[in-house]
């Protein structure tokens, strides 16, 4: 009265990869290697900003290409410059939103408009008979 081993997909191997390992990849050069830079100086932010992302945070080994000491090294000097003003902790990025058509039962906003609008018209409407009416009263009369 158990689970069918078939139908789990937890229970299936995964079947290996023809050809190369899927965790082979070529190792990244850092860039303190190919500008031969010994001391990494916390006053040069020039340095320091090719490790760091747009928005200010400090990027990966993997993506640096740095040893585990480099790493450790350009970190501590990324704080360091943050904490003495020469680099920012973050940056704002602007954000560019595509704007959407609205759902049937979601857009009150566009409704309440709507309706609002209705009303105004239907007013001014009411109001222009009128002025119609009592001119031609007038001249009527007159």
């Amino acid at each position: 009265m158990g689970k069918d081993n078939n139908t789990s997909k937890k229970s299936k191997p995964r079947a290996p990869k023809e050809g190369a390992n899927p965790k082979k990849f070529k190792k990244k050069t850092s860039i303190l290697l190919t500008d031969k830079i010994e001391y990494i100086d916390y006053k040069d932010v020039n340095l320091l900003t090719r490790f760091v992302s747009d928005r200010s945070k400090i990027r990966n080994r993997r993506v640096t290409g740095n040893t585990v000491q480099q790493q450790r090294e350009i970190a501590n000097a990324i704080k360091n410059s943050r904490e003495m003003a020469l680099i920012p902790y973050t940056k704002r990025v602007a954000q560019t939103r595509t704007s959407r058509p609205p759902r049937d039962g979601d857009n009150r906003r566009g409704r309440d408009d709507d309706q609002s609008r209705e009303p105004q018209v239907a007013a001014v409407a009411v109001e222009s008979t009128e002025v119609e009416e009592t001119t031609a009263d007038q001249e009527v009369e007159g």
